[in-house]
């Protein structure tokens, strides 16, 4: 049983954003403080990335862990209640962003996603770790 309401519960569902979240403004900042351009939400991609670096054949996934079910992540436990509505909706969303990766990866990108959990560890500790995990994955060329 759902401890908040249907009113309550729909409407902080409806609250979720799918852009411009605060993980995804972080890495952009990140990133263009850096010097890295990129364009947003490329529509012709399949699953949009949030950031596409031209330059470099790479795109950037920033996945939240609840709606992208991150593995072994405490925040992507699945809600007890109306759990038959949720296991598959989140099973979909997998199983759409596994597609997405292959379909990049044969139209020659590469692919980085980033996870939320990721970025609020980050945030408390040290955000340069994470950016230079991010540069060298950029920088580093396939042999």
């Amino acid at each position: 049983m759902d401890k908040i309401s249907k009113e309550v519960r729909s409407r902080n569902m409806a609250a979720i954003r799918a852009k411009d979240t605060k993980p995804e403004l972080f890495i952009r900042s990140l990133l263009h403080t850096s010097g890295y351009r990129y364009r947003l939400h490329k529509k012709d991609l399949p699953g949009k990335p949030d950031l596409y670096l031209k330059k470099y054949g790479a795109v950037i996934f920033v996945h939240g862990c609840f709606w992208h079910q991150h593995p072994n992540c405490k925040y992507a436990a699945v809600p007890k209640s109306n759990e038959s509505f949720w296991h598959p909706k989140l099973r979909k969303n997998v199983g759409r962003d596994k597609q997405h990766l292959k379909e990049l990866r044969e139209m020659g990108y590469r692919v980085l996603t980033i996870w939320e959990c990721e970025i609020k560890e980050a945030r408390k500790t040290d955000s340069v770790l994470l950016f230079e995990r991010i540069r060298d994955w950029l920088n580093e060329r396939e042999g």
